[in-house]
C-alpha cells in the first residue's frame, strides 16, 4: 500500500456530519438567558445614571445581547440621547434599552478627555 493511501486510514472521520454543530447550537440555546425586567426603582436609577454620563467617562456596563448578558468596560466616546444609544471606544454601540446596569469607574472632564484622546480601555487600567 502506498504511503499516501496509508495516511488516509488515520485521518479523522465524522460519522454524523453536522452533529458537532448541532450540539453546539443546542448547548447555546440551553444557556440563553431571558431578558430581565427592571423594577420601576431600577429603571429610575438607570435613567439618572444615563443622564449623568459624559463623553470621556470610563464605565462598566452590563447589557443584553442575543440571549445573554455581557459586561464591557471602556470610555464613552459618544452619547446620543435623542436616538438613545452610546458608543464605548470606537466600535461598541450600546442601545439604552439593552443596558441592565452601569458603574461609573472614573469621571472625566471634557478637557482631560480631549488631552488623552477617547479610546476604549480595559477594566484594569
Amino acid at each position: 500500500m502506498p504511503i499516501s493511501e496509508r495516511a488516509k486510514q488515520f485521518m479523522p472521520f465524522a460519522a454524523l456530519k453536522g452533529l458537532e454543530e448541532a450540539l453546539i447550537q443546542k448547548e447555546r440555546e440551553l444557556t440563553l438567558s431571558p431578558r430581565k425586567k427592571l423594577s420601576d426603582h431600577e429603571e429610575d436609577r438607570l435613567d439618572r445614571l444615563l443622564r449623568q454620563l459624559q463623553k470621556g467617562d470610563r464605565i462598566t456596563v452590563q447589557y443584553y445581547l442575543d440571549g445573554e448578558y455581557l459586561t464591557v468596560c471602556g470610555r464613552i466616546s459618544l452619547i446620543n440621547a435623542s436616538q438613545r444609544f452610546m458608543l464605548l471606544g470606537e466600535d461598541t454601540v450600546l442601545p439604552f434599552a439593552d443596558i441592565y446596569d452601569i458603574v461609573i469607574v472614573e469621571r472625566d472632564t471634557e478637557n482631560t478627555a480631549a488631552r488623552r484622546g477617547v479610546r476604549a480601555r480595559g477594566c484594569s487600567d
